[in-house]
């Protein structure tokens, strides 16, 4: 759950009436923006049994998404995100509510649950989306590692969007902080086997030393797709061999920024999966058509930004195709 504090206000001491709670996360985020762009979906992750873990289940039935790979925790209970925004929306995680004395259930993801859900999902499965955040704890990071290890026997690509979120391995640190050495060795793996990766501006040069896509790609042996994105900056990409920079799509309004770099990675899977054929096969896209990819995955982050929360305001395929109708002619430059 991410609590929206009031806008510029402080969501740790505001009162409840000024805090907007909304469903939330990472995965769910990308999960559901992908099942309402049409895309079969399922989610594999862990919630507390408690009420937002019903409210949560309640919302992805009604979107569509699987749920055989939903692990539900009696001890521990949904993590509840406290979400600070500026006036203009810009929104930084910086701490947590909820905590009983034994942490939160997404921490506790069982790798022997995951196993028994594992064949039936994943023989459905073209791609596995993952982020960094499960590594921040022994029993999650042993179930990502688990499941990024069955990538090797399967036709699975996997996508990841680093998603770097400091106060999940540390509530005590400042949450614009970079990753440590010791942290960036645990993402390696993740890194070194991706075909995909999604990244911040700031998480490339954490990482990398660089935000050009070109130069992250060509210092990992599998030479992945990197898309590197830079809030209302422009986007650059090295996909299918093709480099560009697109300015990003302007939202009619800001209301709150949580969960557009979600919706953005959901437009860009969708589309890709919509262009390539199954099987694990390279992608063979022109840079025309990659422009395209680009620009519908920015319309879905765009119009997030306009609703509150990461999951109420995310877009239709109509939704998507009307925002781009109705844009301004956004000209891609090749690098």
């Amino acid at each position: 759950m991410d609590r929206l504090g009031p806008l510029g206000g402080d969501p740790a001491t505001a009162p409840p009436s000024a805090c907007d709670d909304r469903l939330g996360g990472a995965p769910a985020n990308v999960a559901c923006a992908l099942a309402r762009l049409g895309t079969p979906v399922a989610f594999l992750g862990r919630l507390g049994d408690d009420l937002i873990g019903s409210t949560f289940i309640e919302l992805l039935r009604d979107r569509g998404v699987d749920l055989r790979g939903l692990q539900m925790d009696a001890e521990r209970p949904s993590r509840v995100v406290l979400v600070r925004r500026d006036m203009t929306g810009e929104r930084v995680f910086q701490g947590f509510a909820g905590d009983q004395g034994q942490g939160f259930a997404d921490q506790g993801l069982n790798r022997s649950q995951l196993s028994l859900a594992w064949p039936g999902v994943a023989a459905a499965a073209r791609w596995l989306l993952v982020g960094t955040i499960p590594l921040a704890t022994p029993e999650s990071a042993e179930a990502l590692q688990w499941a990024i290890e069955q990538i090797d026997q399967s036709d699975l690509r996997l996508a990841l969007d680093v998603n770097w979120r400091p106060t999940f391995w540390d509530p005590q640190v400042d949450p614009l902080s970079g990753p440590a050495p010791e942290v960036l060795a645990t993402m390696a793996p993740l890194l070194d086997r991706a075909a995909l990766i999604k990244l911040a501006r700031e998480e490339a040069i954490w990482l990398f030393n660089s935000d050009q896509p070109e130069a992250i790609s060509a210092c990992l042996h599998t030479h992945p797709d990197v898309v590197v994105t830079d809030g209302g900056n422009p986007v650059r990409w090295c996909i299918a061999g093709h480099s560009g920079v697109m300015p990003v799509l302007a939202p009619p309004r800001v209301v709150d920024t949580t969960g557009a770099g979600d919706a953005f990675t959901a437009g860009l899977l969708h589309q890709l999966l919509a262009l390539t054929p199954s099987g694990g096969a390279p992608l063979a896209l022109s840079a025309a058509v990659v422009e395209q990819v680009i620009r519908f995955a920015a319309a879905c982050g765009a119009l997030v930004c306009t609703g509150a929360g990461g999951i109420d305001p995310q877009p239709s395929v109509s939704d998507v195709e009307h925002m781009l109708q109705h844009s301004e002619p956004v000209v891609a430059v090749p690098r």
